[in-house]
């Protein structure tokens, strides 16, 4: 497996736009081919980045239950899907997970797409996954080699205690992260110190801050990906500058 980036935190609190800032950043500086996997089930990554969706992977499950072409196994069935809903683009692709499933057992269907997964990320020196919100992915085991984590909050008590409940979580599964980011998004003024859990919980990590940026909300408004905005708008500029701490610290991912 590649270099693996996992975001993760609360709802609402602008995971999905630093997942899309975090991949500009990645290719602007040659970290490339990359894989973007939006695995929240409200799927808008590929709005973020300015690409197309049309198919998911949880329709694929939908499908493979009742509309497998006659000859066809449905290993293979599900091999042409996952191809299908790949949206390949200059420097990256992206895959979505789609919504839950619905009522029924999907066990077949899902060891099978997670076999494909795990061979189609085998393909990419780098990879992003931007998850749902909250905790359950992570209880799940759905990522298991995590080389950086980014949980991302606003700076309210509700975002950064969820972002602490997940960092204490993921350290006590059979996982490997080797590293975990806290980003405070939306900060308006930053205080002189965050609660005192924060300080326990990422003591030892990096704790980083972007502003508040009024043009994130033009753009959404005006349905401009966010990856398009310009150099010197406020978060981008702080987005770069927290991105080159995270990739040139003293244990930063060497490029070659």
């Amino acid at each position: 497996m590649g270099y693996a980036v996992a975001l993760g935190g609360k709802g609402g609190t602008g995971k999905t736009t630093i997942a899309g800032l975090l991949i500009r950043y990645m290719l602007n500086h040659g970290m490339k081919p990359l894989l973007a996997i939006d695995a929240d089930s409200n799927s808008n990554l590929n709005d973020v980045l300015g690409v197309p969706l049309e198919e998911t992977l949880s329709e694929a499950r939908e499908e493979m239950k009742t509309s497998v072409p006659v000859g066809m196994t449905k290993d293979i069935f599900m091999e042409m899907k996952l191809e299908q809903a790949l949206v390949e683009t200059e420097g990256f692709d992206l895959i979505a997970m789609g919504r839950p499933e619905g009522p029924g057992c999907y066990c077949a269907a899902n060891n099978l797409l997670s076999s494909l997964i795990d061979r189609l990320i085998g393909n990419y020196p780098f990879i992003v996954i931007d998850n749902e919100a909250g905790m359950e992915h992570f209880s799940r085991l759905a990522q298991k080699d995590i080389d950086l984590l980014i949980l991302v909050s606003d700076p309210s008590r509700r975002g950064l205690s969820a972002a602490c409940r997940i960092a204490e979580l993921v350290k006590t599964l059979p996982m490997r992260v080797e590293r975990i980011v806290l980003v405070i998004n939306q900060v308006r003024e930053e205080p002189a110190s965050w609660p005192e859990d924060v300080h326990r919980v990422f003591g030892n990590q990096m704790i980083a801050c972007l502003p508040s940026d009024p043009l994130i909300s033009r753009f959404d408004l005006e349905g401009k990906p966010t990856v398009m905005l310009p150099d010197d708008a406020l978060v981008v500029e702080a987005a770069e500058k927290l991105f080159d701490r995270i990739f040139n610290s003293r244990d930063r991912l060497e490029l070659e």
